[in-house]
C-alpha cells in the first residue's frame, strides 16, 4: 500500500502531524508513506520515524500550470492507494481528484471537499495535532491522538553529546533559551519575539538563584540577531548553533528547562518531554499545546509578547 499526506505549513505543523503519520504507520504497518511538503520544511522529517520520502512543493507560492503538472505526475507514478490532504484549496482537491487516488480524505467545508471521497468535520476548537489526527476518521481510524513524538539520529545524538561537553555542561542540567523567530514570521510582522531587556531579567535571577545552572541559549539560522543582542545583555550565556533538526532535538532532550516562545523548537520541547515555559502573544496556547504538566503556556495579557512580565515567567519557574 502508498499513502500520500499533504502538509503545508512551516516545521511547527509538521510536528504538530506527526502523530496522525505514526498512528497511520501503525494501522498500515507494510504501507509506505510519502508527504508532499513545502521546501522550507523537509527538515523535519529528519527525525520522522513514519514517512518514507519527501516531495517538495511551495503550497503558498505563485505555481504555474507546469509546477502543477509536475506534481500531478508525480503523483500518478507512485500509484497511491491514499492521499490524505491538511490544506483546503480548491486547487490541490481538483489535483488530487486528477490523481485518480482511489480514497482522497481531507476537510469539509473548505471548497476543495467536492473533489474529496471522505470529508471530516474540521473541529479547530482543539489542540492542532488532535485537529490533524481527526483527519484519521476519514480512514475509520477513531483513536485518542497520541502524544508528539521524534526519532532522533544516532549521529544526532553524538554531535549533542559532543555539543554538551564543549559547552562544559556534560556533567549535569542546564536551561535552554530559544527567542528567536523564523525569517517568514518576522516578513509578516508576527510577533513572537520576547524582549532582550526581559530576558536580561530572567537571566541574572537564575544567576542569583542557581549560579551554577548553565544557561544555553540555540541560534538557529534567523537568529543572529536576537541572540548577538542577548550577549551584549548577558555576556555570560553559552551559545549552541544545531545545524539540523535532529541535533537541536537532542541538545532540547538534555535540558532541564527550556524557555521558549511560540516557534518549532517548542514542538520539538514537547516531543523530547523537555519541561517546558512557552511565551505567547496573539496566539492561543490550548490550540498549539497540549494539556501537560510537563508544558505551561504563557500568553500575553494585550497579545504583545513585550507585555508578558518577567515576574510571571520566574514566577512559574519557581513555583510561586
Amino acid at each position: 500500500m502508498r499513502i500520500l499526506t499533504l502538509v503545508p505549513g512551516g516545521i511547527g505543523d509538521q510536528i504538530l502531524f506527526f502523530p496522525t503519520l505514526d498512528d497511520l504507520k501503525k494501522t498500515y504497518p507494510d504501507a509506505q508513506i510519502d508527504v508532499v511538503v513545502e521546501p522550507r520544511s523537509k527538515s523535519a522529517y529528519r527525525v520522522s520515524k513514519s514517512v518514507h520520502d519527501t516531495i517538495l512543493f511551495d503550497f503558498k507560492g505563485s505555481n504555474s500550470l507546469a509546477d502543477f503538472g509536475n506534481l500531478l505526475g508525480v503523483m500518478r507514478d507512485r500509484e497511491y492507494d491514499i492521499a490524505i490532504s491538511l490544506g483546503q484549496r480548491r486547487a490541490v482537491g481538483f489535483l488530487l481528484w486528477l490523481t485518480g487516488i482511489p480514497t482522497r480524505v481531507g476537510y469539509g467545508g473548505g471548497g476543495g471537499d467536492l473533489f474529496l471521497t471522505n470529508a471530516v468535520r474540521l473541529d479547530q476548537d482543539q489542540y492542532a495535532a488532535a485537529m490533524y489526527h481527526d483527519l484519521l476518521k476519514g480512514l475509520g481510524i477513531d483513536k485518542p491522538c497520541p502524544e508528539l513524538a521524534v526519532s532522533v539520529p544516532a549521529k544526532d545524538l553524538e554531535w549533542s553529546d559532543n555539543e554538551r561537553k564543549r559547552l562544559g555542561i556534560q556533567n549535569g542540567g542546564y536551561v535552554l533559551i530559544h527567542g528567536g523567530s523564523s525569517q517568514l514570521a518576522q516578513m509578516k510582522g508576527i510577533d513572537k519575539i520576547y524582549p532582550v531587556e526581559s530576558w536580561k531579567a530572567i537571566i541574572q535571577d537564575f544567576q542569583q538563584k542557581q549560579p551554577d545552572l548553565p544557561i544555553v541559549v540555540v541560534k538557529g539560522p534567523d537568529d543572529g540577531a536576537f541572540v548577538a543582542n542577548l550577549l551584549q545583555a548577558a555576556p555570560k550565556l553559552k551559545v549552541t548553533a544545531p545545524s539540523n533538526v535532529g541535533e537541536l532535538v537532542a541538545m532540547i532532550a538534555g535540558a532541564s528547562l527550556m524557555l521558549c516562545t511560540d516557534s518549532a523548537p517548542m514542538h520539538l520541547a514537547v516531543a523530547a518531554q523537555t519541561f517546558t515555559l512557552a511565551l505567547f502573544g496573539p496566539t492561543d496556547p490550548d490550540k498549539l499545546l497540549p494539556k501537560s504538566d510537563r508544558v505551561v503556556g504563557i500568553k500575553s495579557p494585550t497579545g504583545n509578547m513585550a507585555d508578558i512580565s518577567p515576574q510571571t515567567i520566574l514566577a512559574k519557574v519557581w513555583g510561586g
